[in-house]
């Protein structure tokens, strides 16, 4: 295991390293396409930060108006019905949009209920086997300009269920 940890503190600078010699070798300008780089970076950032804002003020909307927490409890009476805890149907739809929301969520989970509790390592397992769907959706769609999104979303939808499935069953 040390070896492991000596060795990942040595990818990221030689990798670095090769890139940039692997350039110079073949007579590339590496400073130039750096650059170009980096501009071709700051338009996309640019391009997508309008979704971003968009979904990160839903999110809060939805959360501080108490919308949430209604539709929680209210799903919460049948989720109970195949073992999901009620305090998990929040965080499950937030994770669909924004997952540093559906992690304040988390957090307030282990607060409430401790992170060895049924509910704490169900929340952990569902969060790492579940998508940031529309987020992820938008964002990479949209630099990539790409209109129809075919079958993705049902195909994402069905992931993320698999996701929550499995973190009902495993715990």
């Amino acid at each position: 295991m040390q070896f492991l940890i000596y060795i990942s503190a040595f990818v990221i600078p030689f990798v670095i390293f090769y890139i940039v010699l692997h350039g110079l070798m073949n007579k590339v300008n590496v400073y130039d396409v750096f650059i170009e780089g980096a501009k071709d970076g700051l338009k996309t950032v640019v391009g997508i930060m309008p979704t971003l804002i968009g979904l990160m003020v839903g999110v809060g909307v939805l959360r501080a108006s108490g919308f949430l927490g209604f539709v929680s409890e209210w799903l919460g009476k049948v989720t109970g019905l195949v073992d999901l805890p009620a305090p998990l149907v929040p965080v499950i739809l937030v994770r669909m949009f924004s997952s540093s929301a559906a992690t304040g969520l988390v957090l307030d989970i282990f607060k409430t209920y401790g992170p060895d509790s049924v509910v704490g390592r169900m929340t952990s397992i569902m969060m790492s086997c579940t998508e940031t769907i529309f987020y992820t959706m938008s964002v990479y769609y949209m630099a990539a300009k790409v209109k129809k999104t075919r079958w993705t979303l049902a195909g994402a939808l069905v992931a993320t269920f698999a996701g929550v499935v499995a973190s009902i069953l495993l715990v």
